[in-house]
Parts: structure tokens; C-alpha cells; sequence
């Protein structure tokens, strides 16, 4: 067991074991790592470290002793509802990161069930493809989820959906994408669900809310899902993946900051007066929201443009490649930067394939329905796609000629 030591030690060989320790680390800034971590270029990530470390000491809960952290927290969280279809009704919170976010979504829910509809353990209902946070957060909350089919596209099923609602439930949940499959669901014929039944509708855009948009605006034909969209009462979106900041960032976004009050905590029966906080933490890390300020104003419309671009244009070029690989399918649709391929060669068993790419030093992501490999991309990969290309078409023939069978991997992550 590790002890804390009686002497201080040298801080340059406390730093060397450090770095030794990260040597074992999948490699990421070599684009062998299609999760975790999101990266464009060493001047972004210069940026994001020295805004972090402007702010690395500061507390965000003391509002009133830092005005200057919350006033970066409200320019980021404006920059967050312009872009994602808040209007003047509309507010948000930073969180550290899509479980914070989508807890507070389901808080908020929750307590606004109790009030409005008199509703005990209300249920949430959503596709079997929502995030795995749901159930994490209905946990802590004494809620309950409800899971229901998915269409052959992999999106949600409204008939299913709507099958599902009794009396009980409080909110639809949906995803802009799904991380397991990388689709969007129909967002605005659920929300018109919502409004049918008089539900909460939040849209999980934790992956796809600082990448959707500017997919869209460089010509791809993505379908509506922010809080434009009629019946959409919150949204979640986060800025530590497609926003490039720092983790933890996130925001938890509202249609009507009205809703505010179902996830604020107020308490004054203690000798230290009234606290006040819309977070599920307390004190909270000043650095995530400088860093995020820093980058989305370094970026902009045009810097996001282009990371979409070099997104997208790597999806085509791995679509292309893996295609060309005997035995490999491409499994569509994928709206945005997750992709999945799988084996139609029953000689190449796909898990095979995936731990033969990891003793080539690929950190290799699986999924388990369907059975496929699942990459999360981001422009990191994109000059270490010719690699990928050429170290999958050596693994497929490898198992193919051994008749290799993989082991199941259960890890979400």
C-alpha cells in the first residue's frame, strides 16, 4: 500500500516517474486512440493549457469572490445556446461533463414531475441505444428507465416509444448521436411525442453538439434535434469532446431557464446562512471553463468548420479503405464521426481482428450489438489512417489464414 511519505521529494524526478508511468499510455497524439481524447493541433492544445492554467487555482462556486470566472462561465454557456437553438427564454449550466449534464437533466425532470404532475418515481423512457449515464443518474435519483426497440437503422422507434409511456412516466430521452451506433434520432418527431403526452424531451447531444452544426454547415444534410426543435425542454453537450476544451466541460442547456429552479439546490438551516448551487458539486474546477472560452473564441464558426471537414473527410476515407479490405463491411448509416465495420467473412472473426490490432499498438474500441469495431473519430487519426488501413488489411488476412477467435469484450470503454 502506497503511504504518504515522511520527506518531500524532488520535484524533476517525481516528474520523470510521471512521464514513465504514461510510456505504457495508448498513443494518442498518433491517432491510435479513437476515444477518450480529442485533438486537432499543438497550438489548440497550447491555447487550452495556458487559459486552464490562468484559472488553475480559482474556485467557480465563489462566483462573488471570482466575477471573473462567472463572467467566462456566461459568455461560454450564451456562445453554447446561440449555436444550439436556445433563444431569449433560454439558459444553461457548465458542468464537468455529459454524466453531470444529464444528471442534472434528469433532476430537473424529476422534481418538475413531482410538482407539476404529482408524480413520485417517475420512469424515463428512451431507446435501448441512450446512454448508459441514464441509468447511473435514475439510480441516484430513485427514478426508472425504460428501454425500448430500436428501428433498423438503429434509431429510436416511436411506436415503441410511445408504447412505453404510462402513467408514471416524466420523460423521453434521445440521442444526437447515439454513442453506440453514431445516428441521430428522430428528434422532432419525438418531440412531438412529448408535447402529445405533455412530457420533458432532452436531447443527449453530448457527442454530437459541437460537431452537428458544423457538419451541417460545410453541406451534410443533418436533421434537427436542438432546442429549436418544438417539444425539446433541455439539451446536453459537451465541450470537452468536439469543443476541444479541457475536461471536464460540459453544458447542460434549457428551453426555458424558468426550468432552472428544478435543478437548483437551496439550503440555509446551517450556521453559515443560505448556499445556493445548480450543480450537482460544489466547489468546481475554474480551468475547464477558461479553457473552454479560450477555445471556442480561438475557433469560431470558421476553425469549427474545418475540424468538421478533416472529421468528415477522414470518414470517407476510411469508409473507402475498409471496404476495400475483403471480408469487412461498412455498417450504415453513421450521421456524424462514429463509425462501425464488421466481418461477412465467417473465416474472420471481427474480435480477432480487433486484438490483432492491439498488439500493433492500436487501441481498438469494440461494439457488442452488432458485433462490430467502433471508431470515434477525430483529426487526430487522420495522418495515421494509412497505418490503420494497411495494419487492418495485414490483421484480417492473419486471421483469416489462423482462423483466430477473439474474446468478448463486455467494457463500454
Amino acid at each position: 500500500m502506497t503511504t504518504l511519505p515522511k520527506s518531500g521529494a524532488d520535484w524533476n524526478k517525481l516528474k520523470a516517474h510521471l512521464r514513465d508511468l504514461k510510456k505504457g499510455d495508448a498513443k494518442w497524439k498518433e491517432g491510435r486512440l479513437p476515444v477518450y481524447v480529442y485533438y486537432y493541433t499543438e497550438e489548440l492544445l497550447r491555447i487550452s493549457h495556458e487559459a486552464y492554467m490562468e484559472f488553475f487555482t480559482e474556485n467557480a462556486m465563489g462566483g462573488h469572490a471570482f466575477p471573473s470566472v462567472a463572467q467566462l462561465e456566461k459568455e461560454v454557456i450564451e456562445m453554447g445556446l446561440d449555436l444550439l437553438g436556445g433563444g431569449p427564454q433560454s439558459g444553461g449550466t457548465f458542468t464537468s461533463g455529459g454524466t453531470e449534464s444529464i444528471f442534472l437533466a434528469l433532476k430537473s425532470a424529476r422534481e418538475w414531475a413531482r410538482t407539476e404532475k404529482g408524480i413520485d418515481r417517475p420512469k424515463i423512457v428512451m431507446a435501448y441505444s441512450g446512454h448508459v449515464s441514464v441509468d447511473k443518474s435514475a439510480g441516484y435519483l430513485g427514478m426508472e428507465t425504460v428501454r425500448t426497440s430500436l428501428r433498423p437503422d438503429r434509431r429510436a422507434d416511436l411506436k415503441a416509444l410511445e408504447a412505453a409511456i404510462d402513467e408514471r412516466t416524466c420523460m423521453l430521452y434521445a440521442s444526437a448521436p447515439g454513442y453506440p451506433h453514431g445516428v441521430i434520432d428522430p428528434i422532432e418527431e419525438i418531440g412531438a411525442l412529448a408535447k402529445k403526452h405533455g412530457l420533458w424531451l432532452h436531447v443527449d447531444a453530448c457527442v454530437g453538439g459541437f460537431l452537428a452544426p458544423f457538419v451541417r454547415e460545410i453541406g451534410y444534410p443533418i436533421p434537427a434535434f436542438d432546442l429549436s426543435v418544438p417539444g425539446v425542454t433541455s439539451l446536453s453537450a459537451d465541450l470537452h469532446k468536439y469543443g476541444f476544451a479541457a475536461k471536464g466541460a460540459s453544458l447542460f442547456l434549457l428551453a426555458n431557464s424558468e426550468n432552472k429552479k428544478y435543478h437548483r439546490f437551496e439550503f440555509n438551516n446551517w450556521p453559515r446562512g443560505s448556499f445556493l448551487s445548480h450543480t450537482f458539486q460544489g466547489s468546481r474546477a475554474a480551468g475547464p471553463i477558461a479553457s473552454a472560452w479560450a477555445v471556442m473564441n480561438t475557433l469560431g464558426h470558421e476553425g469549427y468548420r474545418e475540424i468538421a471537414r478533416v472529421i468528415m473527410d477522414t470518414k470517407k476515407q476510411l469508409i473507402a479503405g475498409v471496404q476495400k479490405i475483403k471480408g469487412l463491411r461498412v455498417i450504415e448509416p453513421g450521421d456524424l464521426s462514429i463509425l462501425m465495420y464488421d466481418s461477412i467473412d465467417p473465416k474472420v472473426d471481427i474480435y480477432a481482428v480487433a486484438e490483432r490490432m492491439g498488439k500493433k499498438d492500436w487501441f481498438v474500441g469494440r461494439s457488442t450489438t452488432p458485433k462490430a469495431i467502433h471508431v470515434v473519430l477525430n483529426p487526430a487519426i487522420t495522418p495515421a489512417l494509412d497505418q490503420y488501413l494497411g495494419d487492418l488489411a495485414e490483421a484480417v488476412e492473419h486471421v483469416r489464414s489462423t482462423q483466430e477467435v477473439g474474446n468478448v469484450d463486455h467494457r463500454s470503454y
